[in-house]
């Protein structure tokens, strides 16, 4: 087309569209039936945890324990429902549905759908981000806004960590244990982690165990690893209601190679390390009433007697080091008995990551409440593969040192009840 007959069609164009300007069609309103369907809202966009879940360890883990059917079953629930208050209680369902599958095939009942040794608590892991990522995704006809999807989301969350059923059952002559793990974590430097915490919550949770004082019931729940989940106060919003009915609890993750750690100290400090999220946050802890807010808490877990116990074969210490900012002073400094007096912290012996933190949390809530019950951290040793398995998702050695490890932990909290009061 040449440079004249452009400049006409574009004049022609321009007269056309003044014309429909001033006419009666332009100032025409179309009518319902007339206007433009409209365009669904984008999906918001998956997670970095949930971006991880197309890999092939996840899909592989998820096969290999019959945990793979779990998210499509809630797109199914979800594709039945035609209101927000028939979304909640299809999310808390399934979500509850989840947790007590993951508890079960631990603790021994029902089909185990899969090779995966039962004391797995990978599956959980991944079937709950296959869940949330649908449930991120869904776009129902009647609207979902952002904050009653967070609400969703949240619901879902709490119900498969068992973080909403923790049942203390109520009578006399016996003792109640909280006990609480967490998910796998730095998956990017290997996607097949297991974490033994959160193996251990499931295999405990609504156990009894035998004490020398007489039996002890045992609740639990797992708690994700991301640093915007404890600043929304997932920790005390799940351990408020249950720790005045509880006799002791421990909050238990993963430490150290080859030993376990009884944390002494517990400090006010978040140290900066990626979360699941890829997200760092080097800060106080941001806690409720900050002005009151300790540098410290303590543990009342009875260190000594659980080291001087026969647990099992890992050795246990008292880890009495932290490190602190001495009063008046401006540099950190490692202290391996404790802090002083006035100091800032900024590690305490379990660290400045999550564990210090869930540690630092429930201490300080215990604390706050006026209670005396024993309670504290407990670091479990990595859990490892066996010598040159860098591929395969599991191996004997790796399923041995996990059930080695919630056996000790049983072990652990097995004394604690038996010499506290």
């Amino acid at each position: 087309m040449s440079r004249i007959r452009v400049r006409l069609h574009v004049v022609g164009v321009a007269f056309v569209t003044l014309t429909l300007a001033g006419s009666p069609l332009a100032s025409a309103r179309p009518g319902p039936a007339q206007q433009a369907p409209a365009q669904p809202a984008p999906a918001p966009p998956v997670t970095v945890e949930e971006a991880r879940l197309d890999a092939a360890v996840p899909q592989e883990i998820l096969r290999r324990s019959g945990f793979d059917a779990v998210a499509p079953e809630f797109t199914r629930a979800l594709a039945d429902v035609r209101s927000y208050r028939q979304a909640e209680r299809a999310v808390v369902r399934q979500g509850s549905r989840l947790w007590d599958r993951a508890v079960d095939r631990a603790q021994g009942r029902g089909p185990a759908r899969g090779d995966l040794s039962r004391d797995d608590d990978r599956p959980l892991y991944w079937a709950r981000l296959g869940m949330t990522r649908e449930l991120r995704r869904w776009q129902p006809e009647f609207g979902l806004p952002v904050a009653q999807r967070a609400r969703l989301l949240d619901r879902l969350e709490r119900s498969s960590r068992g973080q909403d059923s923790m049942n203390l059952p109520a009578g006399k002559g016996f003792k109640r244990i909280v006990m609480t793990g967490f998910d796998p974590f730095t998956l990017d430097r290997d996607i097949r982690i297991s974490n033994p915490s959160g193996a251990t919550a499931l295999a405990l949770d609504g156990t009894w165990i035998r004490t020398g004082e007489g039996f002890a019931r045992i609740e639990t729940a797992v708690f994700p690893v991301r640093w915007q989940d404890f600043a929304d106060g997932t920790v005390e919003r799940t351990l408020r209601p249950q720790l005045p009915k509880a006799d002791l609890f421990t909050t238990v993750s993963q430490g150290r190679v080859g030993r376990f750690d009884i944390e002494r100290t517990n400090g006010a400090w978040r140290g900066g390390s990626l979360d699941n999220e890829n997200l760092s946050r080097l800060e106080t802890v941001p806690v409720g009433d900050p002005a009151s807010q300790p540098q410290w808490t303590t543990t009342t877990l009875p260190y000594a007697a659980i080291v001087a116990a026969g647990t099992g074969h890992f050795p246990v210490f008292d880890n009495t080091s932290v490190t602190e900012i001495p009063a008046g002073g401006t540099a950190p400094v490692v202290r391996p008995d404790g802090p002083t007096p006035g100091s800032t912290a900024r590690a305490g012996g379990g660290g400045n990551y999550l564990s210090n933190e869930i540690a630092y949390r429930a201490t300080l809530l215990r604390d706050r409440l006026g209670l005396t019950i024993p309670g504290g951290h407990v670091h479990t040793p990595v859990l490892q593969f066996g010598s040159g398995n860098t591929t395969e998702i599991t191996d004997p050695e790796f399923v041995q040192n996990r059930l080695d490890i919630i056996a000790q932990v049983r072990s652990i909290i097995r004394v604690t009840a038996e010499t506290t009061g």
